[in-house]
């Protein structure tokens, strides 16, 4: 249970963070770092078991249908990076206390921690699919916290979520091809057995994995998104570019190592992309002036090495890329903080603005130091020992000599590059004076824990690297299959890897003394193109074809919208014309009432083409809508008729309300258009009228069809088998449409709110002409006539009084519907129908719209709408799975009492609080909007008719 409790812990404090933001402000941090802190015992209680070989795990039913597991494993190789993730978390949450200005933040603790549940998720995951959903959270939260940082961080957050999601779905088709082939999401079992891994199958799963795997920790040519990503806070920088994310690509690898170790592409593409990247990564890291894009081409670099390590699959090379890891995330997220320091505390951000800081600032000048001569692998810090490790991996790999020369060659080329740039990074701080301030002051505790912490950790664990022993050595066997010692030392003797170190630090030394030159080479032959330059113009040529395609829609002509579908109506009947149909094995029948109906709608429609006026055609439709309803009773399917009944009551009168404020006719139509659209219409009513006559009556009950029949009392407790399937059998769809539906009826009430809805125009057509006297005593006498029938507080008294005695019953009757819609004719859909109709009752018995009691909190019903089935569906997990229904025969009332019920409230609310939103909002007018007096529109109206004929 202690790794299913961690989640949940981390999902407690996401939640309540917002809240103690609004109390505390950036002191939040402090009650995150506790947690974390309490996490990180935890997962230590439970390190030596694990370290003996001994995993820690959790699994229950998810998806049991489809056999999905919620599966949580803590190894070896789970543990280092959740104690990355744990123990580097809880000191940026600690630094954040310092480098945050007082106040809220936004929420970015809440964010942060959504994140470290995310990586930890991603780490612990022991089925695939679960692995890809926290893994796409962490993606998604990377957005987020990038983003937050204002309009400049817009294209970079666009960039790292469009890149990395890209690998994500290279993930999710991974996740796909492995389900298909093994029949299981285990991750464990897929491990374990790798027979899967030869062929096409292991060949398309190797390149779908590192796709994944070099988009997210930033590989050439997607390395990009990294720099760009420094936009982010230097919290968010230490913690989700130095320590976390653009690791989860290096444990996705390490993951599957065991199955990809020997596998020449594996190797290939690896090796390839890490060198490639830490070679590129490290030229242009010496050139960066800019202290956090240096930091981050520099940690584009390190993660090359990491994965070409990798790429090598040997036991002592996947050892080495983990120690590497490790060694990284200290040394990377000290120097991020370091300079979040010099930045918070003297405003400097490039390297020649830190110069001579050290004297002022020596606790951080201190850590910079012990950072950056970890990350040039100098002795004896843990950059030292992992650096070698790097270097063992390569020199004795199982590849051809020349490659083995080549790859260690480029690997010790790579790491003399990193020490020239280490070396300009920690003597900026000592040379001569420039910074941005006169004073910079030495930060607090809390500001200073993060990286003199993580400093001393890499000086510390380079001594004592020999305690790291068991770790490494479960982690190798968690990798490779192998227990193997990882022989962690500050010396091993004389042997290749040391010759290579003092090569490095040799040639390191060479462009120190050189440096001015070679920084003036590097900077003359930089790259013609950009990696975000390529990736803009890519984004906006697809962002142009797309509203090119789109142009053909993007209009209000209904010909164009209609064309495509009739044209692909029109091929469907013309490849059905070669399907040997026989008109003889068709068992529907007609009768002598079918066609009286289809007249009906024949002549509605017909009409509703010819008229003219607005108002009439919305009659004519709504009509053959309830003749359809008609035919729905006549076809034995009740319920259908009495939804469609509602739906085209409650349509007709919102359609009207809207009416009120657009033009009495529509607008004139040229002929040419006018028989163009209707060859459309006639062209597509006949292709659908033919498939109905072909397709009807040519097959008997399906297979589901009868299990459906058969099975849904006993499976659900209902007897009414179209409500069963909707709300139970396919909850999870209905629920996708509720929430449609709920966003909806709230677009209606912000697009009116924000943009309003215009108001009626006077204009003559508004008034019948019989109605508008022109002599020189019509205006009086008009506004005279008017008076006698405009008594709108009468001519309401009986739909007032009407709507009394009406109203309790149609709650009545929307409860009775809601009760019984599980076993008879009814539902929450219907119910809900119902129940508007009173709102509607509400609003036409208003003398103005403006008066009518419609002081319903709509978004309150639509938003509960939604919570509730949700709820509801929640409780289904007590039988195994998300809205998986609850019920009970209650023998007395002979009556069974489900959780649907639950969800069919939901429903309920949701049409109501949509119809409400619709009504108040298309049919009232704006706050602060002066309602024009009629008679005074019709005096106005008059008065430019009579200086018209006057004039003439």
């Amino acid at each position: 249970m202690l790794l299913v409790i961690m989640l949940g812990l981390l999902a407690a404090a996401t939640a309540a963070l917002p809240f103690l933001d609004r109390v505390w402000g950036r002191s939040a941090g402090w009650a995150v770092a506790a947690l974390f802190t309490a996490l990180t015992g935890a997962v230590l209680a439970v390190s030596p078991a694990i370290v003996r070989g001994e995993p820690v795990s959790f699994r229950v039913e998810w998806i049991p249908d489809l056999g999905v597991d919620f599966a949580l494993r803590l190894d070896g190789l789970a543990l280092m990076f959740s104690l990355m993730v744990l123990v580097i978390g809880a000191l940026v949450k600690i630094y954040g206390t310092s480098y945050f200005p007082e106040g809220r933040q936004g929420g970015v603790y809440a964010v942060m921690t959504l994140f470290a549940l995310g990586m930890l998720g991603v780490v612990l995951a022991d089925d695939i699919l679960l692995l890809y959903l926290f893994w796409e959270l962490t993606t998604i939260c990377s957005f987020l916290l990038i983003g937050r940082e204002g309009s400049s961080a817009a294209g970079p957050a666009m960039r790292t979520v469009i890149v990395t999601a890209a690998g994500g779905m290279c993930l999710l088709a991974a996740v796909a091809v492995l389900w298909s082939a093994t029949g299981t999401t285990d991750l464990t079992a897929i491990l374990t057995d790798t027979s899967w891994a030869s062929g096409g199958t292991g060949t398309a799963v190797a390149l779908l994995l590192v796709a994944a795997a070099v988009t997210k920790s930033a590989q050439f040519p997607f390395h990009f998104w990294l720099p760009d990503a420094m936009e982010a806070s230097t919290p968010v920088s230490a913690y989700l570019h130095a320590a976390t994310m653009v690791k989860a690509g290096v444990f996705l690898l390490l993951r599957f190592s065991p199955a990809f170790a020997e596998n020449p592409l594996w190797q290939i593409l690896l090796i390839g992309f890490g060198l490639v990247t830490a070679l590129y990564a490290a030229v242009i890291a010496v050139t960066r002036d800019d202290l956090k894009e240096l930091l981050a081409y520099s940690t584009i670099s390190q993660l090359g090495l990491i994965i070409a390590a990798i790429g090598v699959g040997s036991p002592s090379a996947l050892i080495a890329a983990a120690v590497h890891t490790l060694a990284h995330s200290l040394f990377k997220a000290a120097l991020f903080m370091v300079v979040g320091i010099v930045d918070h505390e003297a405003g400097a951000k490039s390297l020649s603005e830190v110069r001579g800081m050290g004297r002022r600032l020596p606790v951080t000048a201190g850590a910079a130091v012990l950072g950056a001569t970890s990350l040039a692998g100098i002795p004896p810090l843990m950059g030292f020992v992992s650096k070698e490790k790097i270097f063992a991996a390569f020199a004795h790999a199982s590849l051809p000599a020349p490659w083995i020369i080549l790859t260690g060659g480029v690997a010790v080329l790579t790491s003399a590059l990193t020490v020239a740039y280490a070396f300009r990074f920690t003597a900026a701080f000592y040379g001569p004076v420039r910074s941005a301030t006169d004073e910079p002051r030495e930060g607090g505790p809390a500001f200073l824990a993060g990286p003199v912490l993580l400093a001393v950790g890499g000086l510390a664990l380079g001594v004592g690297v020999s305690s790291l022993t068991p770790l490494f050595e479960e982690i190798g066997a968690d990798t490779s299959g192998e227990r193997k010692d990882p022989e962690l030392a500050l010396w091993h003797g004389f042997n290749a890897e040391l010759w290579m170190s003092v090569a490095a630090l040799a040639l390191g030394a060479v462009l120190i003394l050189l440096r001015r030159s070679v920084h003036h080479v590097l900077a003359m032959r930089r790259a013609p193109v950009t990696g975000s330059g390529v990736f803009d113009d890519a984004y906006h040529g697809l962002i142009r074809a797309g509203k090119a395609v789109g142009g053909w829609t993007s209009s209000y002509q209904p010909t164009r919208h209609v064309a495509a579908p009739v044209v692909v109506l029109v091929a469907l009947a013309v490849v059905a014309t070669w399907l040997p149909w026989d008109a003889a094995e068709r068992v529907a029948t007609s009768e002598p009432r079918d066609w009286t109906l289809l007249a009906l709608v024949v002549v509605t429609v017909v009409g509703s083409v010819l008229a003219r006026a607005r108002l009439a055609v919305l009659g004519l439709i709504g009509v053959a809508g309830l003749v359809v309803a008609l035919w729905f009773f006549v076809l034995g399917a009740p319920q259908l008729a009495l939804a469609q009944i509602l739906v085209e009551v409650l349509t007709t009168v919102i359609a009207a309300v809207a009416l009120i404020r657009m033009p009495r006719d529509f607008a004139p139509v040229t002929r040419r258009r006018r028989v163009g659209l209707g060859a459309i219409a006639v062209a597509g009513g006949v292709i659908a009228a033919l498939a109905a006559f072909f397709l009807t009556g040519r097959r008997d009950r399906s297979d589901v069809g009868e299990w459906f029949l058969e099975n849904s009392e006993q499976e659900t407790g209902g007897t009414n088998v179209v409500s069963t399937i909707l709300v139970d059998f396919r909850a999870l769809d209905t629920l996708g449409e509720l929430v449609v539906l709920a966003v909806a009826g709230l677009a209606v009430a912000v697009v009116t709110s924000r943009r309003g809805a215009p108001a009626a125009e006077a204009s003559p057509e508004h008034v019948p002409a019989h109605e508008v006297p022109l002599d020189d005593s019509g205006p009086a006498d008009y506004k005279a006539e008017a008076t006698l029938t405009d008594q709108a507080e009468d001519n309401t008294l009986i739909p007032r009084v009407v709507g009394l005695a009406i109203g309790p019953v149609l709650g009545l009757l929307s409860g009775y519907l809601l009760l019984r819609g599980h076993s008879m004719t009814g539902d929450g859909f219907t119910a809900g129908l119902v129940a508007s109709m009173g709102a509607v009752l509400v609003y036409l018995s208003a003398p103005e719209a403006r008066h009518a009691r419609l002081r319903i909190a709509y978004p309150l019903l639509i938003v509960a709408g939604v919570v509730l089935p949700i709820i509801a569906g929640a409780l289904g997990f007590l039988r195994g799975s998300f809205l998986h229904p609850l019920h009970t025969k209650i023998e007395a009332l002979d009556y069974t009492l489900s959780t649907v019920l639950v969800f069919e409230v939901g429903i309920v609310l949701v049409v109501v609080g949509t119809v409400v939103a619709s009504l108040r909002n298309l049919g009232m007018p704006n706050p602060g909007t002066e309602v024009p007096d009629p008679g005074e529109q019709v005096d106005e109206i008059v008065r430019e008719q009579q200086t018209t004929e006057r004039g003439g």
